[in-house]
This record gives C-alpha cells, structure tokens and sequence, in this order.
C-alpha cells in the first residue's frame, strides 16, 4: 500500500513539471540589425526590416505573445533617452520604434542605440517571462530644406587691367547650414543686375564678357544671387564691385619729383606712397638703390658750418693740434705761393697741381710735431674742382704715387720717415721708425674714397706698431702691411713737405749702399699731390678717441631706414657709412613697398644748409623667366632743403651811455663797458599746437640753445691810441675756456665756439683803461656777436662813454682852449670817421651848427667880461694918476675884487632846446649835449659826439 503511494505521487510531480515546460517554452526573436530613417518634421521610424519579434510558443495564450520591447543605450550613451520602442500587435510581435522629441539634423544626423523583446510570461503577471537577445538599430535623421544660403561676404572687390578677357575675376562664395548635401549644397549662382558685361558660373567665378574700357566705364557695379539644390535663394544678395585700371605700364607709382625738408623737422619719408607695379609678372628678387647726392654741399654733405678749430672744441677733442697749412701770413709765409679756392664753411682750400705747388713747412712746426705717437688729419679731394682723377689711374695702372705729406723728422740722435700717399684707389702710409736701423714698414688701404673725386675727411692715428685710420669718421682696417723692398733712404736732415717729398740726387747710391747720405742736400720734389687739400693738421701724443672723431667729421645729413621692425621676411637693408647710398633687397612686392616707403631722409643741423639734393632710384628685378623679365628705368628728382629760420641774437642790459669820473678810466683795471650785458637767441616758427586741443599752429617765439663762434667790440670813430687807451680782457679765462682775441686797435674779436654764458662772461669782463690825463669828453664803441661763422649775426649794440670831469679842471683857461680848439677844428676827425653814422634813438642830437652857436656865444661873452676888466683897470690906473694918490707898483697891480666870471655853457643850451639846424652832407660831424645827474653844482657838461658810418661786421 505505501509503494503504491509513492508511485502515484511521484508519477504526479513529473506530470505537472512537464505540463509547466510546455507553457513558456521558448525566448522571443527578433532581426540582430536595423536600419531606421526619420525625417525632421516627424518622430516615427521607419525600420528596415521592420520590427517583428517571434516566439516559438505560439499559439499559447500569454507565453505566445509578445508584451514589450526595452531601448538600452547605444554607443555614444545618449541617444536612447531620445527613443522608445512600442507593441502594436502581441500575437503578431509587431512593434513601432518612435522619438519622443523633434530631432535635429544640424545638431545630430544619425543616433544608434539596442532593442530587446519580452514576451508576457505563463499568466496575466507575467511569471516567467523570457527576453530575446539585443538588436542594434541605426537611425539617420533625414533632412528638411530650412535654411537658405548665405554669402561669405556682403561686398566682393576687384580691380583688372583694361583692354582685355580673364577667365577669372573674382570668386564669390555662398553657404548653406542644412545638413544634408541635398541642400547644403549651393547648385547655381546668379547675376541679377542686367546688362552687365559679366557672367558667373556654378561655382561662383565671375569673368568678363567684353573687354573692359576704364575711360567709358571706371567702375562696374552689380548684383548676384546663390540657389541651394532645394531651389532655396538666397537671404541677402551679394555685391561686386570691379575697378578696371588703365592698361598697365610696369614702374614705380606714386613717384614724387620733389621732396621738400624743412630744416629742425628730423626724419622725413621720401617715398611715402611709392609703391613697384609689376602687371602681375612673376618676379623672385627685387633690388632698389636709393642714392642722395651731396657732394656739392660744403665738403661732401651737411656737417656743422663751424671752423674746424671750433667743431673740436665742440666735439671735446684734445688741443695742441698744429696747422700745416695755415691762412698765408708774415709769421705763416709757406702757404702764401699756393693758390687757394672760396670754401662754403670759411676754411681755406688749396689746390695743389702736382709739380710747382709744394709746401716746405718750416723746421721749427716740425720739430713740434716728431715722434711716433700722432694724429694727422686732412680734408682731400682729389682731381681738383672740376676734374676727374686719370681713367688709367683709376683703374690702377702703374703710375707714380702721389704723396700729400712727407716728414722726416729728428728725435734724440735718430731720424725717423713717414709719408702718405695716394695711388689709384689705394691710400699708403710709409713709416720707417729709424732710417739707419729698423726696417720700414707699409700700410695699405683700397678705399673708393680715395678715386671718386670728392671731398672725404682722413684721420690716421698712429700710435706704432699701431696704425688706425678713420674716413669720415669710420674705421678702416689696412688691407696689407708689408716691409719688403728696396727703399731709398730719406736725407739725415729734417723736413716736412706737403704735397710731394724730397729726393735726393744720390737715391742710387743710398740704395746700393744703404747708407744715410752725408754733405751737400740736394734733389727735386717728386710724386706731387693733384687735388685739393684742406684743415691739414698733426697732434702730437695721444690717438683721438673714436667718438671724437665721429663727432668731428661725420655727415649731419643721410638715408635712414624708418623703423628695422617693420621689415617683412625676406627684406635686407644695406647702407653706406656716409648714408648717401641706401639698398633694399626681398622677393615679396608687398613687403617691398611697405619697405621703400618707411626710407627717410635726416639732417640733424638745426641750421641746415639750403639747396638741392638730387636724389636717384635705380631698380633691378629678377624673374623665373629672365628672357621676358621687365625692366624699370632710373628715377631721377631732388630733395629741398628750405632755408631754415634765421635766429634772432639780440644784445641787451647796456645803456646807450655810461657816465663815470675820468679818475675811475685811469686806474689800473679801468672801467667795465658791459657789466650788464644779455644776449638771448630766439627763433620764431609755426609750432603745430592741435595735439594741445588747439586748431592749426601758433606763432610762437623760444628760446633756444645756441652756441656763439664770436663777438667783436669796435671802437667808433678814431681808433684807439696805444699811448693813451686800451681796452682789457681777462686772458686768463680766454685761455681756460679755449677761446681766442685779436686785440688791435681797431678792434678787439674774441672767437671760438662756445655757449652764450660763457660769451656773457667773457664781455662783461671787457674794460676801457686810460692814461693819466688822457681823459676825453666821450668815446664810443660798438659790440656785435655772429654764429654759424658769420652766417646769423646779432643787433649792434652802441654804447657811449661819458668822462665826468670836476670844475676846475673844466673851467682852466687851457682846458676851455682846448674844448675851443677841438670844436672849432671838427676836420681833424673827419677822415677816420666817414662812413661811422649810426644814431641812437634814445639820445638827444643837437646838430653842428646849434653847438657852434653856443659855444660862440659863450667865448664872446669872455672875451667882453675880459675887454670890460681891461677897461676897468685903465680906468683905475688914471685916477690913481690923477690924484697921485699910489705908488707906480700899486697903480700896475691886477685889481679882481669886483671881477668875478662865472662860465655855465648849459644855460645857453638850455636856451635853446627847441632850435635846430640841418646838417648839410653825409660827412659833417654831429654834436650832442649830455646832461648829468643834479647832484652837484658842477655836474653840466659839454660833451661833442662824433658819429659815422663803418662797413659791414667784420667775419672771423
């Protein structure tokens, strides 16, 4: 019974486990891949192939049936929040993939994610349900035409040579921001405006239809329009713009004849719209050299018009230098045979022509300058003012060298040889330090200085073994040093030549011998110098620094290049050490221009020198093809350097008359004339005041810093007597401050380059000293001042000198006779004072014939007082006759007790102020009452002044 239990009860568990297995057998199925598309104004999606899910349970009821589908996240992680998956049919297994927000095609154009099926379990709870495996679905969001194209640009320009057919002008460019190519794509273009002689293709190229004529129409206006391939237009046309050019011609453009400088501006452009025109040949190298010529001011270019003693004081050069050849003079007679030529900077020039014109300098100038240390220092030019150096000598041919200065000096008991010469275009300096012993030594420079005949600054510091030579204050190394060769040796006596060098008659025998030539001294000048020299000078000691000599004689005025940081790549600068040759090179036009536009043109002179600079521009270009390669013409024009605004100098603080004692006058220092004396430049110029919040310029009046090269102090009228007078200057602080006088007694100029306080010093100490007894009524002088060697001259100041006598002195009988004598023979001063007519306005001028009047008057008047005191005596002497009441010697005696004479010439002035006379000529004398201060009884005076008309200021 119990086995039987068992039996039944399991034969039951297996039965209701196989009927469970049979209700949900199998998973759903469903496609491994699907490929869906949607479009962007819908959210469903088409699904290929569309979405089935299978279940091999069917037909039964819940395990058959599919109930869901689940959308997991895709690769990216994103795009399943934008999609779900629905049933429509769970017998069939149909389902419906959907967005469940409007997607876009510009933001996302495709979107992945997985799809699972489930079905619905055993019952209505869905116990035991079974998912199928994950299916990858690919959606592509298809695109709508919404946008229209849109123009890169609102405005396209061009500019096309006239007369001819391009096949392309200008491109024009639309875009589109669909998505898809459909219609994002731009498919045509259009040329709206009618009429026009342009057409355009699908791609947006315009070109002409016709020949352009720039004089019938300049400017070509027009229209086009874009089409996208949904047959969208476009939001906003598109305007083109084409400039049709006259026929090209390769060249410089904007080329300007005349450039204008105005002195004081600094640096200007001289090409500020200058720019190459190539008609769009291919070039790979453009070359352009700008040349300033300058050769015709002064001695080569603007340098500072000063003397060359004074542009040393002013660059702080060593003194002690020693002129070789000074202004012809009594003491300075070796110069006097060499024919000089006028010089813009007032130095002397002499021209020397290679045979007869030599210069022996003495031997007491060269024995101030022996030794091997020294500075020699020279202005050459060579060929002379208007020729060239010899073609075959400019090409070096052998020929004779030309030798400007040859020195043979005496030390202790030695003699050393030094001679510089020219030879084509190479500079030489042979130096032999001991003639009997050392061996010479040569020094050789090739320098185009040398042969271009102008005029060239040379500064060659030895210091030996060392030599150092500066051209126009830049270095030159030697190009060979050598002491090879036979060289004669020089006569043991000493002697410095300029230009040529001594030989001797026995210069074979010293070669064979080389011995040092004793006796008789004879020979003949040889390798004569042809050109022009100036400022030839030697310092003895130490070398000048290298600033000293750039300061000294480099150019003022030269091409500059505007600012080296706008160079573009590619682009070289090259300029000359006297900045009159400038050099571009590159291989980009557009650089190129930007380059020859920023060359300027500097002159540092506040005073300038006015004139002409021409200037030249010759280009060189270089193409891939050199056959057909352009080739541009020189350029030709001028640079004008306007005359620069003359500085006012103006003298001041000295009154028209200085009173004192004569006693004062004849002490031992004497009397200051200019205790008081100012002298202030200006200059007046437009200054341009709008960056001050003014409109255009005022004219305006500053005081600027000059320096004086020289003033003179001129006695007017007779000159001064050496045995009576002489006016006195402080030597002491002349020396210190480099100046230097020439005192004469004509005149007294004081010269060197200095600043108006040292000047104002050096004048304010200027004294008038008289002899004992020597005192006159009045003496006159006049002070004038100049710069720039003359070229801006000062006010002429006036200035007369009173001398305050006492009474008695003035009232002698001898002195009234003198003062008699002196005004009625006004001829003596006559002569020496013609052509000293210079009248002070702040005087008052009585004419000769009032004062004679006067002075008439009051010598009749004493000689009536003195004929009425005869009387009185003769009627004296009778009566004491009569009565017989004196003795012989009382009746003679001289009887003054009611004789008294009092002589006041003023009161007959006085009288008559208001009367006047002309002076008849130019020559007459004029005289002139003074009146003194009211302090004292004998403070009226006489005093005769004499005025003509002197010649033009003196220049120093």
């Amino acid at each position: 019974m119990d086995r039987m239990s068992c039996l039944s009860f399991l034969l039951l568990c297996l039965t209701s486990v196989a009927n469970g297995n049979k209700a949900n057998k199998h998973k759903p199925w469903i496609e491994t891949e699907y490929q869906g598309i949607v479009m962007e104004n819908d959210n469903t999606v088409l699904l290929n192939p569309p979405l089935f899910a299978l279940d091999k349970d069917a037909p039964l009821h819940y395990a058959g049936e599919i109930c869901g589908f689940r959308v997991h996240n895709g690769p990216s992680g994103s795009s399943s929040v934008q999609f779900e998956a629905v049933v429509l049919d769970r017998s069939t297994g149909e389902g419906l993939v959907r967005s469940k927000e409007p997607l876009d095609c510009e933001s996302q154009r495709e979107h992945s994610f997985t799809i699972q099926a489930y079905d619905c379990g055993e019952g209505p709870d869905g116990a035991n349900s079974k998912k199928s495996h994950k299916a990858t679905v690919h959606v592509r969001v298809n695109d709508v035409n919404e946008f229209s194209p849109v123009f890169v640009e609102r405005r396209y320009e061009a500019s096309v040579p006239e007369g001819r057919l391009f096949d392309h002008i200008v491109r024009v460019e639309a875009l589109d921001a669909d998505c898809s190519p459909q219609y994002s794509q731009i498919c045509f273009y259009d040329i709206i405006t009618p009429n026009v002689p342009f057409v355009i293709d699908n791609d947006g190229n315009i070109k002409n239809t016709e020949p352009l004529d720039s004089k019938r129409q300049r400017v070509h206006t027009f229209w086009v329009t874009a089409f996208d391939c949904g047959k969208n237009r476009a939001q906003a046309d598109a305007q083109v713009v084409v400039t049709v050019k006259p026929s090209c011609k390769p060249g410089w453009i904007g080329w300007s004849k005349r450039v204008e400088y105005t002195p004081g501006s600094g640096s200007i452009p001289l090409f500020p719209s200058l720019h190459l025109e190539t008609c769009e040949e291919t070039v790979w190298n453009i070359q352009a050299t700008v040349e300033l010529q300058t050769g015709h001011i002064g001695k080569g270019c603007d340098r500072d018009s000063y003397s060359d003693r004074s542009v040393r004081r002013l660059c702080g050069a060593v003194r002690g230098e020693v002129d070789l050849l000074p202004p012809p003079s009594p003491a300075a007679n070796w110069t006097s045979a060499l024919p000089t030529l006028p010089s813009s900077d007032s130095s002397l020039v002499f021209s020397f022509n290679g045979s007869t014109h030599v210069a022996m300098v003495p031997d007491s100038i060269a024995a101030a300058v022996s030794g091997d240390h020294f500075t020699l220092q020279l202005w050459m030019r060579r060929g002379g003012i208007n020729t060239q150096p010899p073609t075959n000598q400019a090409r070096g041919n052998r020929r004779e060298e030309e030798t400007i200065v040859c020195s043979t000096v005496k030390n202790d008991d030695s003699f050393s040889h030094y001679s510089l010469s020219v030879h084509g275009c190479r500079l030489s300096l042979f130096y032999w330090p001991d003639v009997s012993a050392a061996r010479p030594v040569k020094f050789l420079w090739k320098l185009e200085q040398v042969c271009d005949s102008e005029w060239h600054h040379l500064s060659l510091s030895v210091q030996f073994p060392s030599v150092t030579l500066y051209v126009d204050g830049v270095t030159f190394d030697p190009a060979l040093i050598h002491d090879n060769g036979a060289i004669p040796n020089p006569a043991p006596r000493q002697r410095l030549v300029i230009g040529a060098c001594w030989e001797t008659e026995d210069k074979r025998k010293d070669i064979l011998n080389n011995t040092i030539p004793e006796g008789k001294d004879t020979g003949k000048y040889v390798g004569g110098y042809r050109g022009l020299l100036s400022g030839v000078t030697v310092r003895p000691g130490s070398v000048e620094p290298h600033s000293v000599v750039e300061c000294l004689y480099a150019c003022r005025e030269g091409l500059d290049f505007g600012d080296l940081e706008t160079l573009g790549s590619g682009m070289k600068v090259h300029v000359n050490p006297s900045q009159s040759v400038l050099v571009l090179e590159g291989d980009d036009i557009e650089s190129f221009n930007r380059a020859v536009q920023q060359v300027t043109y500097r002159n540092s002179l506040r005073f300038a020198t006015p004139g002409v600079r021409p200037l030249k521009l010759t280009t060189s270009l270089r193409c891939f093809n050199e056959e057909s390669c352009l080739t541009l013409r020189q350029l030709e024009g001028y640079l004008v350097v306007l005359q620069p605004d003359a500085p006012q100098i103006s003298l001041s603080g000295v009154g028209p008359h200085l009173a004192r004692p004569a006693p004062e006058f004849e002490g031992p220092r004497g009397v200051p004339l200019f205790p008081e004396l100012r002298i202030v430049c200006s200059l007046s110029h437009a200054v341009n005041t709008a960056a001050q919040g003014m409109e255009g310029g005022a004219l305006m009046s500053d005081a600027v810093a000059h320096t004086l090269d020289g003033c003179e102090v001129q006695p007017l009228g007779e000159e001064l007597n050496p045995e009576r007078e002489e006016l006195l200057v402080d030597m002491d602080a002349l020396r210190e401050r480099g100046l230097e006088i020439i005192n004469t007694t004509a005149y007294i100029a004081i010269t060197g380059a200095e600043s108006i306080s040292v000047y104002e010093d050096v004048l304010r100490s200027v004294r008038y000293r008289l002899a004992k007894g020597s005192a006159r009524f009045e003496r006159r002088f006049r002070l004038s001042c100049s710069e720039m060697n003359g070229r801006y001259t000062s006010n002429e100041l006036t200035l007369e000198v009173n001398f305050l006598h006492s009474l008695d002195s003035l009232y002698h009988p001898s002195h009234l006779l003198a003062s008699q004598q002196q005004f009625l023979h006004p001829s003596h001063h006559s002569g020496e004072l013609s052509g000293h007519t210079l009248p002070n306005p702040h005087r008052n001028s009585v004419v000769p014939g009032a004062a004679t009047v006067i002075i008439m008057v009051c010598v009749g008047f004493l000689v009536v007082m003195v004929i009425l005191g005869v009387f009185r005596i003769r009627s004296i002497h009778r009566r004491g006759e009569g009565t017989g009441g004196g003795s012989k010697e009382d009746s003679s005696q001289w009887d003054d007790s009611a004789l008294t004479i009092i002589v006041n010439p003023m009161e007959s002035y006085e009288s008559r102020m208001g009367i006047s006379a002309d002076t008849e000529g130019e020559g007459e004398e004029d005289e002139e009452v003074v009146e003194s201060p009211d302090d004292a009884n004998d403070d009226q005076r006489i005093i005769i002044k004499k005025e003509g008309r002197d010649g033009n200021p003196r220049r120093y």
